[in-house]
């Protein structure tokens, strides 16, 4: 059961990889397919019933702080200044979160047809469902620290038999 989780996480995290990628600069293909107008709906309902993680406010904040990490390694004497600019700009892009949100919907517009997203809005409005969505933070950390532990394990043990089949045929390492 363990393993099934994992492997649901992995494609999660592929699925938001993906995501990442199109928000950033939307393919052409992607941005071009026709989707109607209910079907994209329905897709940014989806969207906006998951929206627990706060994507776009913690990638704007990362960016700021590390364009702070720049500006100021190089530039000292100059770190108020930048904190001050840093903090209007972030308050520039407070306003545009629902551009990126309209682009994970147009992906999950595409990737499923209008029955498949009502199906699943009908699912994410429902008790267990908003449940889902309030613990999907908190489950993928702890699924991430089971991966980081079971790979570390794998690692050691996909090791030791590689070195024992050495050791079998006469190879010492």
């Amino acid at each position: 059961m363990a393993f099934w989780n994992i492997r649901n996480w992995a494609q999660g995290v592929r699925i938001m990889a993906v995501l990442a990628v199109v928000a950033g600069a939307v393919a052409p293909a992607v941005q071009a397919q026709e989707v109607a107008p209910e079907q994209l709906a329905l897709a940014r309902k989806y969207i906006d019933l998951t929206d627990r993680g706060a994507v776009f406010e913690t990638t704007v904040v990362e960016i700021g702080i590390d364009t702070m990490r720049q500006i100021v390694t190089q530039n000292p004497e100059i770190q108020e200044q930048t904190d001050e600019v840093i903090g209007d700009v972030i308050k520039d892009y407070n306003g545009r979160k629902g551009e990126l949100l309209d682009q994970f919907a147009r992906v999950y517009a595409i990737y499923f047809t209008l029955e498949e997203l009502t199906a699943i809005v009908a699912f994410y409005e429902s008790p267990t469902g908003q449940k889902l969505a309030q613990a999907n933070a908190e489950l993928n950390t702890d699924i991430r620290r089971v991966l980081q532990v079971y790979t570390n394990n794998l690692r050691t043990e996909f090791f030791a038999k590689v070195r024992a089949g050495l050791r079998d045929k006469g190879v010492e390492l």
